[in-house]
């Protein structure tokens, strides 16, 4: 236990989780937490996949090599995990047969009368097209409706994002609509379609998820 957690404990009921396996052709798909060590894998994958990430991937002033050095590693994950301790995100690192080759995070969590939040995913090129991200999205929106108590879970998606809007069609979420010049991506304000789903949905969880996915 980290000395935050001692002095603070966690105001997240879904943090720290370990959470796994499902099934793919190429291995079996498991979340963790991020660890300082992911931090060359997570270089290396991003950097080779540039022109497949960064048209998807919120503006910055810095180039991609500057987004993606030792330095900026450890700065995303302190952020990803004091979000987690504080109970506004869970920050998973995507794992197959042991290996690290993407992130799945929920975020923007809110509690009141909402208790929802969004959720998004990259996965290294290397592992794409088997199933890994739907297994990895299925494993996190299990636990973010079981464990981490939410409601309701959105996704956007830029209207030219086939590859992800199938992966939410696969595990039944709901198109709900369009929003216009929504984000900030690659120096453009981009719409991006409105993707959802709530607890009722998915009545036992992640054999609701993966039963969808399977159909």
């Amino acid at each position: 236990m980290s000395t935050f957690d001692r002095l603070f404990g966690t105001a997240n009921p879904g943090w720290p989780a370990h959470l796994g396996s499902v099934s793919t052709p190429i291995g079996d798909v498991a979340l963790r937490p991020l660890r300082r060590s992911d931090g060359q894998l997570w270089r290396a994958a991003r950097t080779r996949d540039q022109s497949l990430i960064q048209r998807w991937d919120p503006s910055s002033v810095l180039t991609w090599q500057q987004r993606h050095t030792a330095g900026q590693w450890s700065i995303h994950r302190r952020m990803l995990t004091r979000g987690a301790r504080l109970g506004s995100a869970l920050p998973f690192a995507i794992i197959v047969d042991g290996h690290f080759c993407g992130q799945v995070t929920v975020g923007g969590i809110a509690r009141g009368p909402l208790h929802s939040g969004w959720i998004g995913y990259w996965v290294d090129s290397e592992f794409a097209g088997h199933g890994v991200a739907t297994a990895a999205t299925a494993l996190a929106a299990a636990h973010a409706f079981g464990a981490g108590g939410l409601h309701r879970l959105e996704a956007t998606v830029a209207p030219a994002n086939v590859a992800s809007q199938k992966v939410l069609a696969h595990l039944g979420f709901r198109q709900e609509g369009l929003l216009q010049r929504y984000l900030d991506i690659d120096g453009a304000w981009m719409d991006h379609q409105l993707w959802a789903m709530t607890a009722e949905e998915v009545p036992q969880g992640l054999d609701s998820l993966l039963q969808q996915w399977r159909r």
